[in-house]
């Protein structure tokens, strides 16, 4: 590749980069810290009555933990609605018995079979809602566990903002070096998402999701057409947030370390098998979206290792100065995750399994004709005609 070629490419990532890192610096401060001590309200008389909706299949590992720590949070009117969406293993007995020591809080629904075009989680959630007698309804995973106080200060945040959405991230937890590095990387995808834009009405194009919380009041709930819209979509959490938007309802996002804890996935491998399942989705099921995913990855990801080594000169001031910028992403993420700056050596490698990633969903999809979710096959033709 001649001189000319790399001074390009430099100069197009270096200065990428460098604007997403100031662009974020001046925006990631806006993004409401819910840890802090004024987002714990100084009364909980008068609190809107919430409905927490727990989708499970074959959750018998994480299951019982997660409802425990829902049944003992520090709120006066909550309920929880726990749908058991037609699991082979222990899920509903361990439902079923918990319900029976807490008959006031924890309602359960089993799921035997599913309506045509219908996937089983939009499905489970539309189920939850239906009985649902809360003014906020409160979508979270069978995995997660809440901090007795989660749910006092999300409803502050939304009383404060005067929200329909909230979207709380969760503290991931990592067992290894593997999950560290792509829990990292993964946060920098976020991080450049312009999280802080959620919440302007008039960035239609920037919203969130987040299965581990999603919290909508319900009269917006009902207006979107509850989960109908959503009943084909793989990704409805993320899904659910383009909805508000498109909508015209006000959408928040917020941090709050240690509120919620999820273990998302074992290893480095564990957490490429998680994306697999669900990135061919977000892109639409579109071949041509993926293939350019990948090539934006690694041109301007892994690119920058690329020509900071190979590049002749002066042509390596552009990734330099890119390489600077992501360095530094990382140490915002340090402050954020708790994990290493240091993992910023790691990112090539994070970069190469998020293509892997990409690809392999891609292949899988297309060479199946389909995809097998939650027990049940769904052709890609009617997949892509359920996309919102």
């Amino acid at each position: 590749m001649s001189a000319t070629l790399y001074w390009i490419w430099g100069t197009i990532v270096g200065a990428g980069w460098t604007y997403k890192l100031f662009e974020c610096a001046l925006g990631m401060p806006k993004v409401p810290d819910l840890a802090r001590p004024e987002w714990l309200p100084a009364s909980k008389e008068g609190l809107p009555r919430i409905s927490i909706i727990v989708p499970a299949l074959n959750e018998e590992e994480k299951l019982e933990a997660a409802l425990q720590s829902l049944l003992v949070l520090d709120y006066p009117n909550y309920e929880v609605i726990a749908i058991n969406d037609r699991s082979t293993d222990r899920t509903g007995a361990i439902m079923d018995r918990l319900a029976a020591a807490n008959p006031a809080k924890l309602k359960v629904v089993h799921v035997t079979s599913l309506p045509e075009r219908w996937l089983g989680k939009p499905h489970a959630l539309q189920r939850g809602a239906e009985i649902a007698t809360g003014e906020w309804l409160l979508f979270t995973d069978a995995d997660v566990s809440f901090r007795s106080d989660a749910l006092a200060r999300a409803i502050q945040l939304a009383k404060t903002s005067q929200t329909d959405h909230l979207v709380i991230f969760p503290t991931l937890i990592a067992k290894s070096w593997g999950e560290l590095m792509m829990l990292a990387f993964l946060s920098l995808a976020f991080t450049v998402r312009r999280l802080w834009k959620v919440s302007d009405p008039k960035a239609r194009h920037d919203f969130i999701g987040v299965g581990a919380f999603n919290m909508i009041r319900r009269s917006a709930f009902d207006a979107l057409g509850g989960m109908q819209p959503l009943r084909m979509e793989v990704v409805e959490d993320m899904k659910l947030g383009k909805l508000i938007k498109q909508y015209g309802f006000k959408q928040v996002a917020a941090f709050g370390d240690g509120l919620l804890t999820i273990h998302w996935a074992s290893g480095a491998w564990g957490i490429v098998r998680n994306l697999r399942k669900n990135t061919f989705a977000f892109l639409r099921f579109n071949w041509l979206l993926t293939f350019l995913a990948v090539l934006g990855l690694l041109l301007v990801h892994l690119g920058l290792y690329v020509g900071i080594v190979f590049a002749p000169g002066w042509s390596k001031i552009g990734f330099a100065i890119g390489l600077l910028s992501l360095a530094l992403f990382y140490v915002g993420i340090h402050r954020h995750l708790k994990i290493s700056p240091m993992y910023f050596f790691l990112h090539p490698l994070s970069t190469l399994m998020m293509c892997l990633a990409l690809a392999q969903s891609a292949y899988f999809t297309f060479k199946n004709g389909g995809i097998e979710w939650r027990g049940t096959r769904y052709p890609l033709q009617e997949l892509r005609k359920g996309l919102v």
